[in-house]
């Protein structure tokens, strides 16, 4: 075999550049199997210096059905990467197998994936490739009884892959059409809305505490009593709470009326909300 035609074998076989493959070649003078490993090890190297750097671009993937549905985040650096075909292949795959290990992330790093190398070995394989930080990013998995899965994609990338995600699980045994708009209807409000949490009651304090904190030092040099600056404070911070609450914002395709009140008028008995998760790129 001559020299450039294993140059190309290598590059086939590791996705590694020409001057990559050439160097590993004299490296290992002309043993492919020794260039495949000096490469591996190089190419650990190149990804370790690449982690340091930012990675707020890449997609959010999706994978599963109505009875189980995971979304999985993966970052790099630019959005002209987010588009290139290996990394969306990376992607596919890892979103597959991050739906049958339920967003473990730990399970989900070691699992083999079709090449039978694990997760954690093709991430590495593809930043030493790519020449950018990938890092795995958040995930979440949807596998409640009795409940059934809606997502909406926006700004679709390609397939189930996506710069916004949103997953909404509903309680119910009702399998009507009414449902099914209302399920996809619901997703595209949060993800317009942003809702912090289902209810007032379900809100992170600690994002209370600093919403609170805001608005005293907002209102503390308008002059007025401490009275009066505490009723104020309470209206603003009871706005917030329904502003950021799903069940009393106001429904997208009706302002005059609120999500709790589109739930009431589908007359479906046994419909609840159970559970949502809006996953943005760069949030």
């Amino acid at each position: 075999m001559s020299d450039i035609e294993k140059v190309k074998q290598l590059r086939k076989s590791t996705g590694a550049g020409f001057k990559d493959c050439n160097a590993a070649l004299e490296e290992s003078r002309g043993d492919l199997n020794k260039a495949v490993e000096i490469l591996r090890i190089k190419g650990v190297s190149k990804a370790s210096k690449k982690m340091s750097r930012t990675a707020n671009e890449g997609v959010v993937a999706l994978s599963g059905d109505e009875n189980k549905l995971s979304l999985i985040e993966v970052n790099c650096e630019t959005d002209f990467v987010a588009k290139n075909e290996d990394f969306i292949n990376f992607v596919k795959e890892l979103s597959e197998l991050n739906n049958l290990n339920n967003s473990n992330m730990e399970t989900l790093k070691k699992s083999k994936m079709k090449n039978n190398q694990s997760v954690d070995e093709n991430l590495i394989s593809l930043i030493a490739k790519i020449g950018e930080k990938i890092t795995i990013g958040r995930a979440k998995t949807f596998d409640h009884n009795g409940s059934k899965n809606f997502k909406y994609l926006h700004t679709v990338v390609k397939d189930n892959l996506s710069k916004l995600a949103v997953v909404v699980s509903l309680e119910t045994n009702d399998a009507s059409d009414d449902l099914k708009n209302f399920g996809k209807q619901l997703s595209m409000h949060i993800a317009a809305s942003n809702p912090l949490a289902l209810d007032s009651s379900n809100i992170d304090k600690n994002i209370l505490e600093k919403e609170i904190s805001l608005i005293n030092e907002e209102l503390k040099n308008t002059g007025k009593s401490e009275d009066i600056i505490k009723k104020i404070s309470i209206g603003k911070i009871n706005k917030f709470k329904e502003e950021n609450s799903l069940l009393t914002q106001q429904w997208v395709m009706e302002p005059k009326k609120k999500v709790k009140d589109i739930l009431k008028e589908l007359s479906i008995n046994d419909l609840k909300i159970k559970d949502f998760y809006r996953l943005k790129i760069g949030d």
